[in-house]
């Protein structure tokens, strides 16, 4: 089970720069649907990498799916020369993402975000029509099955405005 305040915690302690994505986006905009991981975007420029391992380090990130005894260490140099990784913690699973599909980079989303406070902590999360089209262009089943439910959301609350 994902501890996503500890995971969330542990980013802000360290003054991460990050977007909220995915599942847990869509949880904190209304959807009831469970999800299992922490998605984010983040910044890469040389001192969000250092902040991120150094958020990380403690938690035993390793590779998702990947072979056990695989050699894997979470630093800058990986980070600088991967883009998207797909990790298990002790606080469970978090998804580190370079850029997304249909958002682009930490740069790219950040206008299309709002700051919203999720467990004490002011966090970025993208708006709730920008995570629709984040969903529509991933194109996954799962995806797919929550645009209904994340359109009835963004039509209520542009009711209530």
């Amino acid at each position: 089970m994902t501890d996503f305040e500890g995971l969330l915690r542990r980013l802000g302690a360290e003054d991460v720069r990050f977007v909220l994505v995915g599942g847990f986006a869509s949880t904190v905009h209304g959807s009831p649907r469970i999800t299992v991981d922490l998605d984010i975007v983040y910044a890469r420029d040389a001192e969000n990498l250092t902040r991120l391992v150094r958020a990380l380090a403690p938690l035993s990130p390793y590779l998702r799916g990947a072979p056990a005894g695989l050699p894997f260490e979470l630093d800058v140099p990986t980070l600088t020369r991967g883009l998207n990784f797909t990790l298990t913690t002790t606080m469970g699973d978090l998804d580190l993402l370079g850029e997304v599909a249909g958002g682009g980079t930490y740069e790219q989303l950040l206008p299309q975000t709002s700051r919203i406070r999720v467990f004490d902590a002011d966090i970025d999360i993208v708006t709730l029509s920008q995570l629709i089209r984040l969903k529509r262009a991933a194109g996954r089943p799962k995806d797919l099955e929550v645009l209904a439910e994340l359109e009835a959301l963004l039509e209520e609350q542009r009711s209530e405005k």
